[in-house]
C-alpha cells in the first residue's frame, strides 16, 4: 500500500522517487480462509473472496468477525491484522481497490480515467453485493477522501465514518511547519532513496522495491523502533510496484478535478472521527484539523508522538477510541474544532 505522498516539496520529491520504483519494474468467489500463526493472530472467523463490480473488475476481499455491525475498509488488506481487534461484535469487510493488491489488474484505460470516483462506485458495489442496508466506514491516508465522497453522495448507507491520517480536504494546500510534519527524518529519507535509484537499473523490480519499502518505512512512525511494523509494501504484487502510473495517470487528477468547497463539507451530516497523528509527515495534521472543522458532524482524535500509522504507535488509545465511536458514542478525547 503506497499512501498518499507528504506535503510540499518532499511530497514532489516522494512522487519521482516512488514512480522509478513503478518503473523498475466471478461475482464472489469465498476460498481459503487465512491459516497458520496469521489466523492464530487474527482469532475471529474469518474469509476471503472476490466481489465482481458492474464493469467486470474483480475486488479482492477479506472478511473478520461476524457480529451484525459492518464495517468497510477500502485499501485495508495490509491493515488487517492491526485493525483484528475491532471484529469483536462485528463484521470487517477489507477490500483492495480497483487495480490495487490481489483485485484484478486493469488495462482498460476507460475503467481507471475516473480514479476516486471509481473507488466511490466500487465502495457501493462491494455495500450492495454484501447485503448490507448501511455500514460504517473505515478509510486511511488519500482513501479517507474517499469515504467522505461515498458519504456525499449515499448518506442513507452510511453509520460512521473514520478518517485516519486523511489527505487534506484541499489538495496541494499547504500548512505551517507545526502543522505539517516536514521534519529532518522526511529529508534524509529522500536523500537515501535518491542513492538507492544507482541500483534501479540492475535490480529485481521486486528486490529493489523491497529496498524502496526498508528505507522509506520510517517516516510513517515517530519512533523508528516501529518502522518494523510497516509492511504495507506488498511488493509481491505487480498492481503495487506498478501504483505510481496509475496514482499520477488516473488517482491524482480525478482527485485534482474535485473542487469541493466548504460548502460541501458541511453538508456531511454523517457522524465523522478523524484520527490523525501530530507528526504525521504523509498527510498534514493541519488537513486533519481542517476535515473536523469544515465537516458538519465531525471531530478530531489528536495523537501526540505519531505519525502516519497511529495505531502503530497508540494502540490502546486509537483502537480504543475507533471502537467507542464505532459503537456510538465520540471517544472522551475527541475535540470540537473551531
Amino acid at each position: 500500500m503506497i499512501p498518499y505522498p507528504p506535503p510540499g516539496r518532499a511530497r514532489r520529491g516522494f512522487c519521482f522517487l516512488a514512480a522509478l520504483v513503478a518503473a523498475a519494474t466471478f461475482s464472489l468467489a469465498e476460498h481459503a480462509r487465512p491459516t497458520g500463526d496469521e489466523e492464530e493472530r487474527i482469532a475471529v472467523p474469518s474469509s476471503e473472496g472476490y466481489v465482481t463490480t458492474p464493469d467486470g473488475v474483480r475486488l479482492f476481499f477479506r472478511r473478520l468477525g461476524s457480529g451484525p455491525r459492518a464495517v468497510l475498509i477500502p485499501n485495508g488488506i495490509p491493515l488487517a491484522r492491526d485493525f483484528a481487534p475491532l471484529a469483536e461484535g462485528r463484521t470487517l469487510v477489507f477490500y483492495d481497490l480497483r487495480n490495487r493488491g490481489r483485485s484484478d489488474a486493469v488495462a482498460d484505460a476507460t475503467k481507471l480515467k475516473r480514479g476516486l470516483r471509481n473507488d466511490v462506485d466500487d465502495l457501493e458495489a462491494v455495500r450492495l453485493h454484501l447485503g448490507l442496508d448501511r455500514a460504517s466506514l473505515i478509510g486511511h491516508s488519500y482513501v479517507g477522501l474517499t469515504a467522505i465522497l461515498y458519504a456525499l453522495e449515499h448518506p442513507d448507507h452510511v453509520d460512521r465514518v473514520v478518517q485516519i491520517g486523511p489527505m487534506e480536504p484541499f489538495p496541494g494546500k499547504t500548512y505551517p511547519d507545526h502543522l505539517s510534519g516536514n521534519d529532518a527524518t522526511l529529508q534524509d529519507t529522500f536523500a537515501a532513496l535518491g542513492r538507492l535509484q544507482a541500483e534501479r537499473g540492475s535490480a529485481e523490480p521486486e528486490a529493489f522495491c523491497r529496498k524502496f519499502w526498508a528505507i522509506l518505512r520510517v517516516i510513517f512512525v515517530t519512533d523508528p523502533a516501529h518502522a518494523d511494523r510497516i509492511d504495507w509494501g506488498r511488493c509481491e504484487l505487480p498492481n503495487e510496484r506498478g501504483f505510481m502510473k496509475y496514482w499520477t495517470e488516473s488517482l491524482l487528477p480525478s482527485i485534482k478535478d474535485l473542487r469541493l468547497g466548504a460548502p460541501d463539507l458541511a453538508k456531511v451530516r454523517t457522524p465523522v472521527l478523524t484520527v490523525h497523528g501530530r507528526r504525521d509527515r504523509n498527510a498534514p495534521y493541519g488537513g486533519g484539523r481542517e476535515w473536523a472543522l469544515l465537516l458538519g458532524n465531525a471531530r478530531l482524535l489528536t495523537v501526540d508522538d505519531a505519525a502516519h500509522a497511529p495505531w502503530i504507535e497508540a494502540p490502546d488509545r486509537v483502537l480504543g477510541a475507533i471502537g467507542t465511536f464505532l459503537d456510538g458514542a465520540w471517544p472522551g478525547a475527541a475535540e470540537v474544532v473551531e
